[in-house]
């Protein structure tokens, strides 16, 4: 243990009364709120004893008890501080902060008091104690002279100790020299000056501190600031000697050499260090020395960037003094065998040649700092510096150090020569080579991702080139924009970049790195126009945009217009064009701009219309500079900007309407600009219609699309070619890009649609099989208005039923394309699949409910009867693997439910999985019955409406349609809604007619509807006596026989209906509930199946007794959702809902879709939060039921109920505790060990902390 220095003491008076503040506000706070510290000794000894005068003046003694009692506080968190509690530590550390903020000098006093009287405190304790008192020192606003140099001695005498927290302790030591900094940075700096000085290389800890204070932009003042320097500088030249001591010298280059835990971040006496040397260097006078030093320097290990930024530094700072020698040593490195081994195809054999990988990149990050030190001599240099970088960017291996070492390196240089005042009248013969380098380093980043500066980096460096002599001639300004402009347009939405960022372990901001990156591209266009403000330069400049700005892609179109905008407003606002040269393609421009006010883009919108102000400007401007040189006869020299205002207002009489131009829509400020527009440019602006929608450029379609939408408003009730229309529109439809335009053809389709929606409903059936996007759009389009909707939909329900069935021949194939008839009825029902999501139809699809529900149940039946051998082919063109119609048909019917609010009725059947039922022929008939029984149970409140639409179907001539209908009445036998439609002797009548029908299945139907107990009531009675021998068959030792007992009493309280189970509810939740847990699949699956049924049949009764028995089962169930036989998991999930039903528990919807679709963590989690919210009387019950649990065999339901725990521990820690036995415990910690290494993250996370609680209450237990 390392021994403490003797500190002076001071007394608790030594701070004047005012610093104080009165903390014994906390002590009620404190002891309500923290049990721990109620454990505290009560008394605490001060260290010092006031003057008994003070209790001759009661004043005096107010402020010496109150003093002393903050003092005692303080010094009792000072000694708590020794705790390993880390909640306690920072609740500690953050009480004494507080404290320290408030009074330091009470602080400062009870720290050294306490320093005083432990000196053998551990070191832990008193690193905790250092943070503290660096904490103090930093929050006052002055410090004694006694106490600066009691805690500097202090620091100084721990700083270089060596104890187990290694470099920690050192740091912690040091930081509190840092802190007197900001009270006295010159004494420290003699302290540090002195340690430097001695000859023997200075401990890290004093590196640290100086690299700390360099660093730090607060600690000290600018004038401070500089005066530091100033010290660092004279201490190198006073160093300089020790540059030939090789004890100095190796011990410099080991410190430099050694492995840093991280090698992403340098601590502060590393990096000082290479400043530190490169100024040592820079004060040499020995060019020998330099070079020897630089040399060894080189020689060192180039793997991580620190390291070679570092080097850089080191011989850049050289370079400032030394510059010949530093290129000398560099030409000497390239040439020597690492260097060439670096090169090209580097593929190391061993970890040592690592060392050498990017020593290449060493080389060009120390060309950029000796430009960047060289300041004013750098551009004789210059061409060869930028020789050399070129050199390496060519014949180095390829990687992302390279090309960030190589930007890094340029932008060093670039900043170097714009600061010199010569660099514009100097001509560089490498600007030509540099840029072909920024251009293939921009077309090697990756299209698709931004999680770096080095585009706007690349075009930064351009843009600065291009103010260089000599002038880019026109292919390489050429090339460089296309390079630029496709390197920043062609990136994906900032959204899609941000996905790629997930990966890094500090993620760059794709929003920032694009902004700046646009900014950088802007710049470069207008400083080129700068350079030549001419119409030819401008439309150089706008024509390489023409592309983009038709791009099909919305981000690329928003981002060049975004360009192009600014580029118009740069010329508006700084530059002048000369009014004798004549504007070219300004009407395409306009065009272009217009066309955009009106894209969906709110952004794109935004800058298309201020585009289009500042054209209308520039062209005002130039029209009315052309008449004032044509008046004035001026010379021919650019007008400036303030000639050209006087021009305008001459020229118009008026003030320009600059305002008002900016103020208008986008159609008034295009027709306002076309005003100035001459003949030739209105004729670029016009589009014509002849080739319709099947032109490539999407601003050609828009203007198609509105002379569509104008001739359509004007003759579309007289048109006599609807139905080829129809398909012209569809095919053209295939073609448009532009939303806008897309919804010009929709409105002309609506229009059509109102005179003519027969013939088009008809028409567009023809290519709904399958249905593409085009086509659902034209479908919506049609339904805009609610009677239209309803018209297309009456039209489309008529359709589909008319389902004929291929007459069957004795050949293969016999059935051509052109006798299937059956398509119309399957587009039919495509379109209603697809129409019941479109907002246009919400009405019409939910006041045609009863139509469409019986009409789609009848359809996935006649699909079923198709039994179509093969998919019908889709149309050319259209896309491979559409759904087949089993399928659709099926989906259909489920959309149904889902979209017009009967979700209870869809939640019944997907929690039983019953939607397989539909897809055969032999269990359709059990699936039409359970979505008939899930309206009865819900309350449905279309089964009245549904009664009215099925009686008809009974005595339809399609069998299949008498059939659906009698399903659904014999399960509508059971809802009181019945009689309200039907009276009791009407439905005995339908059902005695279907006793008669053709097919054999509705006879049996019918016989079993006439035995419902709606019309033998005495049959409950008898139902309910034959309950307990069935009770009693549950203990059968066949699995087979206990299953089909389990099966008949779910039957029997089916057929009981609104009677329900009675007092025999409570008989059969306990028998079912003992086999939930059975170690067969089937007898489980079927006991959950029975109680679910009894907890439906109970809804409306008294539940009594019965209630307990569903809150004891719900942890059963809940756990049972994970069992390893999937049938019984499905009934968990079913019967957990019916118990939630029946509990009226609030967000049902949200608990089915989790049961239904949900696997995760978070799944789990609402699961078990939906439990304790509702059934908080249970508690015990659940948990204990849940660590019972434990004990299963089953991995998966071992694994939620450990979670199941895991959660409650989370929310009801001090419950759980009193609860669990150490076996528990055991188990448990056991338990979350193996779920250590489950796959999903979150779920190791979760099990990571309940392993630390529950080895903290298996100490308590076991202590």
């Amino acid at each position: 243990m390392a021994k403490s220095s003797s500190l002076p003491r001071a007394r608790i008076s030594s701070y004047p009364p005012d610093t104080t503040k009165d903390w014994s506000s906390m002590r009620l706070s404190q002891g309500s709120t923290h049990k721990d510290r109620q454990a505290a000794p009560t008394t605490i000894l001060l260290h010092k004893s006031r003057s008994s005068q003070a209790a001759l003046v009661p004043q005096e003694h107010k402020l010496f008890m109150e003093e002393a009692y903050n003092a005692a506080i303080c010094f009792k968190m000072l000694r708590d501080l020794s705790g390993s509690d880390p909640l306690r530590l920072k609740y500690i550390l953050r009480k004494v902060k507080t404290m320290a903020h408030a009074s330091p000098s009470l602080v400062l006093d009870t720290i050294h008091d306490f320093f005083m009287d432990n000196p053998q405190i551990t070191t832990r304790h008193k690193f905790r104690l250092f943070q503290v008192l660096e904490t103090v020192i930093r929050a006052s606003d002055f410090l004694e002279e006694t106490w600066e140099k009691t805690f500097m001695q202090l620091a100084l005498d721990n700083m270089t100790m060596v104890t187990e927290l290694e470099d920690v302790f050192q740091d912690a030591a040091s930081n509190v020299l840092v802190a007197i900094c900001k009270h006295s940075w010159r004494a420290v700096a003699q302290h540090l000056e002195a340690e430097v000085l001695t000859g023997n290389f200075p401990h890290r800890s004093f590196l640290y501190v100086m690299g700390t204070v360099s660093s730090s932009e607060k600690l000290l003042s600018k004038a401070e600031k500089a005066c530091w320097e100033d010290l660092l500088a004279q201490l190198a030249t006073k160093s300089v000697p020790f540059l030939n001591t090789d004890m100095w010298s190796k011990e410099l280059l080991k410190v430099l050499t050694k492995p840093e835990r991280t090698q992403q971040e340098q601590p502060p006496e590393k990096a000082f260090l290479f400043t530190f040397y490169g100024l040592v260097l820079q004060a040499a006078e020995s060019s020998s020395t330099v070079r020897t030093h630089l040399r060894a320097l080189l020689e060192t290990s180039h793997q991580w960037p620190k390291q070679r930024e570092g080097i850089a530094l080191t011989m850049g700072l050289a370079s400032t003094h030394h510059l010949d020698d530093v290129w000398a040593v560099l030409e000497q490195f390239g040439r020597s065998a690492p260097m060439k081994w670096s090169l090209h195809s580097f593929s190391p054999k061993c970890s040592e040649d690592f060392r050498w990988k990017w020593a290449s990149s060493t080389t060009l990050l120390t060309y950029g700092q000796m430009a960047a030190k060289a300041k004013d001599h750098i551009l004789p240099w210059v061409d060869n510096i930028l020789s050399r970088m070129i050199f390496y960017f060519h014949y180095s291996s390829w990687d992302d150090t390279l090309k960030q070492s190589f930007l890094a390196a340029v932008l060093m240089l670039m900043g170097a020569v714009h600061r010199n005042e010569g660099a514009h009248s100097y001509a560089f013969a490498q600007i030509p080579e540099l840029l072909d380098c920024l251009m293939v380093l921009m077309e090697r980043e990756c299209p698709d991702t931004l999680c770096t500066p080095a585009r706007q980096q690349a075009i930064h460096i351009a843009s600065s080139l291009c103010k260089l002599r000599p002038p880019l001639d026109l292919d390489q300004k050429s090339r460089l924009l296309s390079v630029c402009l496709r390197s920043v347009f062609a990136l994906p939405m900032v959204e899609v970049l941000e996905k790629h960022t997930c990966l890094y372990l500090e993620p760059p901001d794709p929003q920032v790195l694009y902004n700046k990156t646009v900014g950088a591209l802007d710049q470069l266009l207008q400083g080129l126009l700068a350079q030549t403000p001419t119409a030819q330069e401008l439309h150089f400049l706008l024509s390489r945009m023409y592309t983009w700005l038709m791009s099909e892609k919305a981000h690329e179109r928003q981002r060049a217009v975004h360009s192009c905008t600014n580029l118009l407003k740069f010329l508006n606002q700084h530059l002048t064009l000369d009014p004798k040269e004549e504007l070219r393609q300004m009407g395409q421009l306009l065009g272009m701009l217009g066309i955009l006010c009106q894209d969906p883009d709110k952004a794109t919108q935004h800058s298309s219309l201020e585009g289009v102000g500042h054209l209308c400007l520039l062209l005002m401007r130039h029209k009315a500079g052309k008449a004032f040189k044509l008046n004035s006869g001026s010379p021919k020299h650019l007008l400036s900007n303030g000639d050209l205002k006087e021009a305008t207002e001459d020229a118009l009489g008026q003030k320009p309407p600059k305002d008002h131009i900016f103020s208008l829509g986008s159609s008034q400020a295009t027709k306002e600009t076309m005003k100035h527009l001459s003949k030739p440019e209105l004729t670029e602006l016009i589009w014509t219609a002849i080739d319709g929608l099947g032109l490539p450029s999407p601003f050609h379609v828009q203007a198609a699309a509105e002379i569509l939408l104008a001739a359509i408003r004007a003759h579309g009730p007289t048109l006599d070619t609807v139905a080829k229309m129809g398909r012209a529109i569809h095919l053209g439809l295939r073609s448009v890009r532009v939303p806008q335009a897309k919804d010009s053809v929709l409105q002309a389709i609506t229009l059509m649609a109102r005179s003519h929606t027969t013939e088009l409903v008809a028409t567009f059936l023809d290519f709904s099989i399958p249905l593409d996007s085009h086509a659902s759009r034209l479908w919506r389009a049609m339904g805009i208005d609610v009677p239209l909707s309803q018209h297309v939909l009456a039209i489309l329900l008529t359709v589909l039923q008319e389902r004929p069935l291929p007459a069957t021949t004795g050949e293969e194939g016999g059935s051509q394309p052109k006798d299937k008839t059956y398509l119309r009825s399957l587009a039919a029902m495509n379109t209603l699949h697809e129409l019941q999501f479109a907002r246009e139809y919400r009405v019409a699809v939910q006041e045609a409910y009863p139509e469409l529900l019986l009409a789609l149940l009848s359809q996935v039946l006649y699909v079923l009867q198709l039994d179509l051998p093969q998919e019908p082919q889709p149309h050319p063109g259209a896309q491979e693997n559409w759904p087949s119609p089993q399928s659709t048909s099926l989906e259909a019917l489920k959309s149904l439910l889902s979209t017009t609010g009967h979700w209870h009725d869809f939640a019944h059947l997907e929690l039983q999985g019953a939607w397989e039922l539909f897809t055969t022929m032999p269990t359709y008939p059990q699936g039409v019955g359970l979505l008939a029984r899930a309206m009865v149970q819900n309350h449905c409140s279309q089964i009245k409406a549904v009664l009215d639409q099925l009686l008809p179907n009974l005595q339809c001539k399609e069998e299949r349609e008498r059939k659906v209908a009698l399903l659904i009445l014999m399960e509508f036998l059971y809802s009181p809604i019945l009689l309200e439609a039907l009276p009791t002797q009407g439905a005995l009548m339908v059902l005695a007619r279907g006793l008669r029908d053709p097919s054999a299945e509705v006879r049996v139907w019918s016989l079993q509807g006439l035995a419902n107990i709606l019309f033998h009531p005495e049959k409950g009675s008898l139902l309910l006596r034959q309950l307990p021998p069935f009770l009693a068959g549950f203990f059968q030792d066949s699995e087979q026989v206990v299953v089909r007992v389990m099966g008949t009493v779910s039957d029997m309280l089916h057929r009981l209906g609104r009677l329900g189970a009675g007092t025999q509810g409570l008989n059969i939740a306990i028998n079912a509930r003992s086999f939930f847990d059975d170690e067969r699949d089937g007898i489980r699956t079927a006991a959950m199946a029975l109680f679910g049924d009894l907890v439906t049949a109970m809804v409306g009764h008294e539940l009594g007794g019965l209630r307990a028995q569903v809150y004891q089962s719900l942890v059963s169930l809940l756990l049972h959702l994970k069992d390893h036989c999937p049938a019984v998991a499905t009934q968990a999930k079913f019967a957990f809902y019916r118990c939630a039903v029946l509990l009226r528990w609030r967000l049902r919807h949200t608990l089915y879709c989790t049961l239904a679709w949900e696997q995760g963590l978070s799944a789990r989690h609402f699961l078990w939060s939906c439990l304790m919210t509702h059934s908080k009387e249970e508690f015990s019950v659940h948990l204990g039921q849940a660590l019972c649990y434990l004990h299963s065999g089953h991995l998966h339901i071992r694994t939620w109920a450990a979670l199941f725990i895991g959660y409650t521990i989370c929310y009801h820690p001090q419950a759980v505790s009193q609860m669990v036995t150490g076996v528990d415990t055991s188990l448990l910690l056991y338990t979350f060990e193996e779920l250590k290494k489950d796959p999903e993250p979150a779920i190791r996370e979760f099990a990571e902390r309940q392993c630390s609680f529950l080895q903290k209450v298996g100490a308590r237990l076991h202590p």
